[in-house]
């Protein structure tokens, strides 16, 4: 799976993890130079509290366009520290 903002690919993982439709990239599939940290945090009644990171890209910011579980309840171990995306990241087979 690739997601990709703004005409960039950001992430690229053939081992995503599906929860609600949403695909979960692990870290490392990140291109961490667009990524940077945000201070919003959402909660989730079974997975936890989301953080989130601005996705940066080629001078333009899509705010707090990816999310993840730094320490996800117990019923979603399996995302911990993956990252999913919304605000128009597109996420497609590739």
């Amino acid at each position: 799976m690739k997601a990709i903002w703004n005409g960039q690919v950001i992430a690229n993982s053939n081992e995503t993890v599906v929860v609600e439709g949403n695909h979960y990239f692990p870290p490392a599939s990140l291109t961490e130079q667009f990524f940077k940290k945000s201070t919003k945090t959402t909660s989730c009644p079974w997975k936890g509290t989301a953080n989130y990171y601005d996705v940066e890209v080629d001078g333009q910011s899509n705010k707090d366009a990816a999310w993840y579980y730094a320490e996800p309840k117990s019923a979603a171990n399996n995302i911990a520290g993956y990252i999913a995306f919304w605000r128009g990241v597109e996420v497609v087979e590739g």
